[in-house]
């Protein structure tokens, strides 16, 4: 008898996938809520154990249909893979308790079912994207995940029409990055005759040489940036989170983005091979500038910024370079801070941008003359901000000094005074932070509340989900047992460890 559990790898991604045309069919807020809740909190439940069955048995593979891999559809759950589906639906679940309420302020009645299926669909796509072991299915999926978030994001038409220009302008190059990942693909099918990761490893180091190769991975790793909003590949992102409703904005921050980073990882170090992408190719060479250019540059136009979404956006661009960086050091412990930020940035930045929500949900608007006073008049809330704030900077006891631990130790590792010169840019980019949400601290405390304003915090049902990441965040900071130990055994199994 097939027992439920022996199912768990395809259930992650099928629940969700047909819960959303349910969705789609239900009027009014709470029926399409409820069902999407329910879907993501399953989703959370079978990614924990599936996490914790790799962790105790080793690497999961089931293939769809009973047809074996490499001519079927195979999905795989491996320490990486399983660690991506545990963020993914439980930032996801975490985010839609906020939602019940948010969403009314920004989304038409008539529309609820539809954004709740198109959310649906986008966890979809970010669960296959993890968990898939087929090449050609990862496109699909991507698919999936991004014609839904161009959905969304446009819904936030009626709060700024500049949705739509946002949600076009994602779509267009969205299109651009998804087909240079599928030319790739193509490419790489031409010269192994196979779409399956694991077998396209085996047979890459007798073609690795090939121009077709050489072609197919520029492909794949430009069209990746473009998803992940790499520098100077970022130019939708901005207008993308600025615009989107909120809970969409906390959403993609703390997942979207990871999700390409996560893909960027698994064709580095388990398609091509860390030897032949970095020592081969020198893609060191590439992504290093690329990253160091992110994470200043991005810094300080976050410091200009007037809208604090926008501020935001412009400050996950940079930490994004953060990630990248740990890649291009082409070291285990490089790949330890990198994946250790992929998770201690989803559960910041989700935390600020509800924290945004909260403020939205009162205020009305996001741009930081009409947040003068918010702290005493938010007091719950602009206090969460500001203990967020502290992650992205990287004060001790967050998570953010975690990240930045990590990557100081890899880089120090190097020993030459470019590593040297590169700590000393990190710190030039935690400064830099420090400016930015200065910038928000000095609005909120230090400028006075309009005439007549009172003290008015966001319902609880916003207030307790906000405060659920950011406390989490300072727990993640302290007890680093999940967060590093899984980050460590992911570059240990990336890397040919155990």
């Amino acid at each position: 008898m097939i027992s439920l559990s022996s199912q768990f790898p395809i259930l992650v991604a099928l629940a969700p996938l047909m819960a959303a045309p349910f969705c789609a069919l239900f009027r009014g807020n709470t029926l399409p809520w409820a069902l999407t809740t329910i879907i993501s909190a399953f989703s959370f439940y079978v990614s924990l154990s599936l996490l914790f069955s790799v962790t105790t048995s080793g690497p999961i593979s089931y293939e769809l249909g009973g047809w074996a891999p490499p001519w079927g559809i195979e999905y795989v759950v491996d320490p990486l893979s399983g660690f991506m589906l545990v963020l993914i639906s439980g930032i996801s679940t975490g985010v839609l308790l906020f939602a019940r309420e948010s969403i009314t302020k920004e989304v038409p009645a008539h529309q609820l079912g539809l954004f709740f299926a198109a959310y649906l669909l986008s966890l979809t796509g970010m669960l296959g994207i993890c968990i898939t072991g087929d090449a050609f299915n990862i496109f699909v999926f991507l698919e999936i995940m991004s014609l839904s978030s161009y959905a969304l994001i446009a819904m936030g038409e009626r709060t700024d029409r500049r949705a739509l220009t946002a949600a076009f302008q994602y779509l267009i190059l969205g299109t651009v990055g998804a087909t240079f990942y599928l030319i790739g693909v193509g490419l790489i099918y031409m010269m192994t005759g196979t779409l399956n990761i694991a077998d396209i490893a085996t047979r890459f180091p007798e073609i690795e040489g090939t121009r077709p190769i050489l072609a197919a991975v520029g492909f794949i790793v430009i069209g990746i940036g473009i998803k992940l909003a790499l520098f100077p590949l970022h130019v939708w992102l901005p207008n993308s989170y600025t615009y989107a409703p909120n809970i969409v904005t906390a959403f993609f921050a703390g997942t979207a983005t990871k999700v390409s980073v996560y893909l960027l990882i698994r064709f580095i170090f388990t398609v091509f091979g860390p030897d032949y992408s970095f020592a081969g190719l020198g893609l060191t060479d590439i992504l290093m500038p690329l990253a160091i250019l992110a994470f200043l540059s991005m810094s300080a136009v976050a410091i200009y910024q007037t809208n604090l979404k926008r501020l935001l956006a412009y400050s996950s661009v940079a930490q994004l370079g953060y990630m990248v960086l740990g890649i291009a050091l082409a070291s285990e412990s490089g790949l330890t801070a990198s994946v250790v930020h992929i998770f201690n940035h989803a559960i910041v930045k989700t935390g600020l941008f509800l924290s945004v929500g909260c403020m939205f949900y009162v205020v009305g608007s996001t741009y930081l003359k009409d947040l003068h006073g918010i702290g005493r008049r938010m007091p719950v809330t602009t206090f969460g901000f500001a203990l967020g704030g502290l992650g992205l900077i990287g004060v001790p006891l967050t998570p953010g000094f975690i990240s930045k631990w990590y990557l100081v130790v890899a880089v120090l590792e190097k020993g030459s005074y470019f590593g040297y010169a590169l700590v000393a840019a990190l710190m030039v980019s935690s400064l830099l932070a420090v400016i930015y949400i200065w910038r928000v601290v000095e609005v909120a405390y230090f400028r006075p509340p309009p005439e007549g304003t009172e003290t008015k915090e966001a319902p609880l049902s916003l207030i307790i989900p906000t405060w659920i990441f950011i406390l989490g965040s300072f727990y993640f900071g302290i007890e680093t047992s999940f967060n590093v130990g899984f980050a460590k055994a992911v570059s240990s199994f990336l890397m040919g460890g155990a």
